[in-house]
């Protein structure tokens, strides 16, 4: 062997006079000071960030009084204060709470807008400049927080502060991340005399959901205690967390590549990579891993990768589950539209339930943060001229369709640069919807398309590639097909229009059959219709018609003209949404709506569950543009696909459950409480592949619990098929609590040993907390 592995690998170990090499994770931050002078632990983590001497996070680290606005009214004057972890922010309340509700974290921070730039401080904030004004918008269902400095240098300092702290927390690596359990050992060290007895290691090992045994965890103490006196400072503190940190899977793993002398070159690199089923690996690729994750210098100067530089790896992006090459728009994105399943919203407006739920125009932004590509606006007759936007005959507050245009116009293409859909309701006037066509041509501008690209009477859809930037309208058109009864069909869902009380409806017929010219002429690709019969035999296409269903009919189709649903979908959009009978916004699976081709599957945004779950899942990929290519199966206009009849099992699956890291206390008020979890995997595809399997339980141990136990599917439609990863908490006498999930599209799951990173209920990072899984993927 060229280098000698075995000599160099001396050379790569600590000797007394050298700092300590990283350890399998992160070092913990050592309560005794380098220089004697006062303690700061949380520094170190800053430290890595390279923004200890920053000036914008040190005036944050300092604190500023800033004011919090609410309404007109309630405007609060509050101390907000980065906390020295670098991971979150403190911030006083009036009436004192749990600690934990008095703090936000850094990575749950959606966006930070400078000035008017949200609906409250739009509303609330005239009496503030703008220039001192900015809005922190989180992931999930919090709230905004909308905020006033004392000065506009102020709000810039946290601007550019936060702006800082979020760019560097997505660039750390696993390894930084682990900083979380620094802000853990202060706050055990309840005496703060830079030591830890045994009895604030016990409290720590609880802070980070450990139920060790005690005579094990007094075993590991006093193997720690080298200086005897029961109590562990500096290194001593350092060695116990190593010890309590270590990987022994991985372990086990990087030995047997690297044989005797703990150390991986880059050929037992590559033979690694090649088991793990990396597609086109060379010896090249494998010492640019080394570059890029070995974390000591000498080791990587002989293209050598230790164990700590192998952890960084499986615990990188290259070493998740999810396919990096996937990560950015790598589909065919020239085909026509209904080639594609599009991100789609119901009720876009609205921040809770449909019946007295907030109305917010900064719904329709967290839902474009969302990859979302099709919004719903509700339109109704409002006072003043203009037409007001919420869920009719309902106690739904109300907000201004030019608001909601001006929206879109502001935050419809800050993530995707792909065409948005405006679904229109519409329930106003001759006047007023005259006033809905002026708002969208003055207020879109150019953005908006008014007229065909090429022909008049196209055979297809644009492509997403050629409408890129570009607004469409759905809605009802002049000249139109009419019913039976010979009026004009509305574009109103069919359910609330078949249902409506009959004084109600008769109103509903009248503004119904009234369509404005000036309106109409905006509807250009997406003509709203009903779909009343469909023909199991060719006929012409009418690309520019969408169809509006319910999931009841859509899945009475499913059920009933499999083939030919899937055939139309192959040419024409549908749009599928939830029954009005759901009362709180819940929603259905879309996956059997995806099946069978629907490309506008309308969920409600703001309620999270398993299906925004597998909604999510479905547009992590191709760059999150919220358009994703449907298999050719569903693409093809002569396709003899049927989801209930999919054929025989054409794939294997076998996901190998291994062991899971720092996962999160469930009830952090309560110190004693520790989650006993398990690991259930879900298929979701067509009704044949649907299924769950889940590992036994471990008890008392969400840090590092271990499972070793194998679950295989069989799969007739795999490239349909998403993958769900949940970890619960078992209960033997109530239904288990969520802890947390990670979907993906089976076509986008690497093979081999993987890191799956969880998410929250909201969709929010729970990092660290990750599953460590194999995954084989056999395909005949």
């Amino acid at each position: 062997m060229p280098w000698r592995k075995r000599g160099l690998w001396r050379a790569c170990r600590r000797r007394p006079e050298e700092p300590p090499l990283p350890a399998q994770v992160a070092t913990p931050v050592a309560l005794v000071p380098p220089d004697g002078g006062s303690r700061r632990p949380g520094l170190r983590a800053l430290k890595k960030m390279g923004l200890t001497e920053d000036e914008d996070v040190r005036a944050m680290l300092r604190g500023s009084r800033l004011c919090k606005i609410r309404s007109r009214t309630w405007h609060k004057e509050r101390l907000y204060r980065l906390q020295e972890d670098g991971l979150s922010v403190w911030f006083q309340r009036r009436i004192p709470r749990a600690p934990s509700q008095h703090i936000f974290f850094v990575q749950h921070i959606e966006a930070v807008r400078e000035g008017h730039q949200s609906e409250g401080l739009r509303r609330f904030g005239g009496a503030f400049p703008p220039a001192r004004c900015l809005t922190i918008a989180f992931k999930g269902r919090r709230k905004n927080l909308d905020l006033a400095a004392a000065t506009a240098e102020e709000a810039q300092c946290w601007v550019r502060g936060l702006a800082k702290l979020r760019a560097r927390l997505d660039a750390m690596s696993q390894r930084d991340a682990h900083t979380w359990i620094h802000a853990y050992l202060h706050r055990a060290d309840s005496d703060q005399d830079s030591k830890m007895s045994f009895k604030e290691i016990k409290n720590l090992l609880r802070m980070v959901n450990v139920d060790m045994n005690d005579m094990y965890a007094y075993r590991l103490f006093k193997e720690c205690d080298h200086s005897n006196n029961e109590r562990l400072e500096g290194a001593e503190i350092e060695e116990f967390l190593r010890r309590l940190l270590k990987r022994p899977e991985l372990e086990e793993i990087f030995h047997r590549y690297s044989g005797e002398d703990r150390v991986l070159s880059a050929p037992e690199l590559l033979e690694f990579l090649e088991d793990q089923g990396e597609d086109g690996v060379t010896l090249a690729h494998a010492q640019k891993l080394i570059h890029t994750y070995e974390l000591n210098e000498t080791a990587k100067q002989h293209e050598l990768m230790t164990l700590d530089g192998f952890m960084m790896y499986l615990l990188s992006p290259e070493g998740a589950a999810l396919d990096p090459a996937h990560t950015c728009v790598f589909q065919d994105m020239d085909q026509p539209l209904p080639h594609y399943f599009i991100s789609s919203s119901h009720n876009t407006y609205l921040t809770d339930s449909q019946i007295g739920g907030l109305s917010s125009t900064e719904a329709y932004v967290r839902a474009f943060a969302q990859g979302c590509r099709c919004v719903e606006l509700d339109c109704w007759e409002g006072p003043g001229g203009e037409p007001i936007i919420y869920h009719g005959h309902t106690l739904t507050s109300k907000i201004l369709f030019r608001d909601v245009v001006q929206t879109v116009r502001d935050h419809a293409f800050t993530l995707s640069p792909y065409p948005v859909i405006l679904s229109l309701e519409n329930h106003c006037g001759l006047e007023q919807q005259a006033v809905m066509a002026r708002h969208l041509r003055t207020i879109l501008g150019d953005a908006l398309v008014t007229e065909a690209l090429g022909a008049q009477t196209p055979e297809e859809l644009p492509s997403p590639e050629q409408l890129k930037g570009r607004v469409l309208v759905k809605g009802k058109k002049l000249p139109a097909a009419r019913s039976e009864d010979g009026r004009i069909l509305s574009d109103q869902e069919e359910e609330e229009e078949e249902e409506e009380e009959e004084a109600e409806a008769a109103e509903q017929r009248r503004r119904a059959k009234q369509i404005s010219p000036e309106l109409s002429a905006l509807v250009v690709y997406c003509c709203a219709t009903r779909l009343r019969t469909l023909h199991p035999n060719p006929v012409p296409p009418q690309p520019c018609q969408v169809s509006s269903l319910n999931e009841r009919k859509a899945k009475k189709l499913i059920r009933e003209a499999g083939n030919s649903f899937v055939r139309h979908n192959a040419r024409q959009l549908t749009r599928v949404y939830p029954l009005g009978l759901r009362m709180n916004s819940a929603n259905y699976s879309p996956q059997e709506m995806w099946n069978s081709g629907c490309q506008l599957v309308a969920l409600n945004f703001q309620t999270p569950g398993y299906e925004m779950d597998l909604n999510a899942g479905r547009f992590l990929v191709n760059g999150q543009c919220g358009y994703i290519l449907k298999p050719a199966c569903l693409r093809q206009p002569d396709t003899t696909f049927d989801p209930e009849c999919p054929g025989p099992p054409r794939t294997t699956l076998t996901i190998q459950v291994l062991t899971a890291q720092q996962l999160p206390k469930l009830n952090t008020e309560k110190p004693n409480s520790i989650v006993d979890p398990l690991v259930r995997v879900e298929i979701h595809g067509v009704p044949a592949d649907c299924a769950r399997k889940e590992t036994n339980y471990v008890l008392n141990n969400g840090f590092n619990p271990r499972w070793g136990q194998t679950l295989q599917f069989q799969l007739r439609a795999p490239e349909l098929v998403l993958v769900r990863f949940v970890v619960e908490d078992y209960d033997t006498t109530s239904p288990n609590d969520f802890v947390g999930q990670f979907t993906l599209p089976l076509n986008s799951l690497k093979q081999g040993y993987r890191h799956i990173h969880l998410l929250s209920k909201d969709g929010a990072s729970l990092s660290p907390a990750t599953l460590f899984v194999h995954i084989r993927v056999q395909r005949f």
